[in-house]
């Protein structure tokens, strides 16, 4: 059976859409500077699994999977661009209500296998990735940062992307920035948290900075990681996706893209299934007939659609080249309270040594998240829990330029089978970062440093005995490290032999199938992945209106 307000749903272009079939640059950066910021409505109604009855199917011109950062974008202008678009996202769609403070169960809720996706090798590595209307901009920390010009440059050294350029995705960054409302965080949501890491890096002479995120009146709850019960924080279910169905996009959640439908060198479609939320219990098939795909699954789940419709690989480089921000935090502990819990998640970082692939930032997570960090038992362990509330936790990323990993069906499962491995260089990026957030923790007034590295003591009392953090020669598999970054897996280049998409986001092999992305990275972007994914969406989307 058709599902009903699916089939025949889609309304005329206004004239306002039809006009922008093609955008100039200059109409970009004009559009940039007037587009009013996208309202902080309720999330408009969208088919969730109830809707769904025995059989699934629909068609549209361009068919989106993926509601994410980059699907959502593509979505929104191809829609207002007048195109028949649907959206489908594996996961539900989040109000207020349905968030929890509970690490546990939030994670169960809203994170793919529970939150306890790892990738494997020497050791595992925990990635999380979200499952929900929105994708991962939902459980984020809000962070907005452009990639520098010189990431352009390696990338176009890489795999020859040389019309990727910063100045090629200005006007695009642009256009994301003014609707999520981009803006640095303010002092009165830092908390005390992110000023000491302030007070240590000035100190120090390093240079520091209000983190950039994607929100409007932030009250530093610190909530970012369970969903931000404030509605401050833009993410893509209520910003991107109201605004695409405004434009009379049709967005399905809870159904899960398998494979592509094939007829030669182009896409007819999709298959899959409603997925029950939670449970997720197999339910209704799904068909979806399109003349155009964009795949936005995210790096994990892209490449798994692309193996199983046997597709868009004569590269061999699907699934191949996953790329990893490996992250490890030290928790610093003063003298006096500082209440960590109150504060913007993430609201302070030093790029500093960005040009060396080392980020320095402030952490918050859900106290079950951060206590599994405490080391010791018992009575010690308890010692540590009372002096929670004098607490930082600093982390340092690492561009882990040297390492690499894949990404490939999992047997019996619908689940990614991924592998990863450190390169020596890449553990060696992270201890040097380790040694420097040990100076700004001292350098900010800490009395003590939980460093979380076996073979290091539990707590180092000063900042001579945190010399073993530098001169200590660690291991991979010394370190607790988690890595929510990833990227590469379906990589950009301008030879089909190099990679599997072009410079314009089109997969060599096919005609009418794009991917728009993370795994479309070349490289690390050598900050948070997000806004620079925004930005290569709404090129890709562009280019789609242009041509066709």
């Amino acid at each position: 059976m058709k599902l009903s307000g699916l089939e025949g749903s889609h309304q005329p272009a206004s004239p306002e859409r039809v006009e922008r079939r093609s955008l100039s640059m200059a109409a970009l950066r004009s559009r940039a500077a007037v587009e009013p910021l996208a309202p902080s409505e309720p999330r408009p109604q969208v088919k969730v699994f109830a809707d769904y009855g025995d059989e699934v199917r629909a068609s549209c011109e361009v068919l989106v999977v993926g509601s994410g950062p980059g699907g959502s974008v593509v979505a929104k202008e191809l829609a207002e661009a007048g195109r028949d678009v649907i959206l489908v996202e594996e996961g539900p769609p989040f109000g207020v209500e349905d968030f929890r403070q509970e690490a546990g169960e939030s994670m169960a809720r809203t994170l793919r296998e529970g939150g306890m996706r790892a990738s494997r090798g020497r050791m595992l590595i925990p990635t999380m990735q979200a499952i929900a209307l929105g994708g991962g901009s939902v459980v984020n920390s809000a962070i907005c940062a452009r990639s520098p010009a010189w990431v352009f440059d390696k990338w176009a050294d890489r795999t020859g992307t040389a019309s990727i350029t910063l100045d090629a995705l200005s006007p695009h960054y642009e256009r994301v920035e003014r609707l999520l409302g981009v803006s640095p965080t303010p002092t009165e949501v830092q908390g005390e948290r992110n000023l000491r890491f302030k007070r240590g890096c000035d100190a120090l002479g390093l240079s520091s900075e209000p983190t950039h995120r994607n929100v409007r009146g932030c009250r530093g709850s610190g909530e970012c990681f369970t969903g931000c019960r404030n509605r401050a924080k833009m993410s893509t279910d209520i910003s991107y996706v109201p605004a695409a169905i405004r434009a009379g996009a049709r967005v399905l959640t809870s159904v899960r893209a398998e494979h592509l439908l094939l007829s030669g060198k182009r896409a007819v479609g999709m298959r899959g299934r409603a997925i029950e939320p939670f449970t997720w219990r197999e339910g209704a098939p799904v068909e979806i007939r399109a003349e155009l795909v964009v795949l936005a699954a995210g790096c994990m789940a892209t490449p798994l659609i692309l193996f199983r419709s046997g597709a868009a690989n004569s590269s061999g480089y699907v699934g191949n080249e996953l790329q990893l921000h490996p992250g490890l935090a030290i928790m610093a502990v003063f003298p006096d309270p500082i209440d960590p819990w109150e504060g913007a998640t993430q609201g302070y970082h030093s790029l500093h040594f960005l040009d060396q692939g080392i980020k320095l930032e402030v952490l918050w997570s859900p106290p079950a998240v951060l206590a599994a960090r405490f080391p010791g038992f018992g009575h010690d362990y308890q010692r540590h829990l009372r002096t929670y509330h004098r607490m930082a936790p600093f982390d340092v990323i690492i561009a882990a330029e040297q390492s690499r990993g894949t990404v490939r069906p999992r047997r019996g499962g619908w689940d990614p089978d991924v592998r990863f491995d450190y390169a020596p260089r890449d553990v060696e990026k992270i201890q040097r970062g380790l040694g420097i957030l040990s100076d700004i923790c001292w350098a900010a007034g800490a009395a003590s440093i939980l460093p979380g590295l076996h073979g290091v003591p539990d707590e180092l009392t000063s900042p001579e005995q945190a010399e073993i953090l530098k001169s200590k020669r660690l291991d991979g598999r010394d370190t607790v490290t988690a890595a929510n970054h990833a990227f590469g897996s379906a990589r950009m280049s301008c030879r089909p032999q190099d990679g599997v998409v072009d410079e314009e986001g089109r997969c060599h092999d096919l005609d009418n199938v794009y991917v728009a992305d993370t795994s479309i990275f070349p490289g690390s972007p050598a900050v948070n992945p997000m806004l620079t994914c925004m930005a290569l969406a709404d090129r890709i989307a562009c280019g789609i209106i242009e041509r066709w």
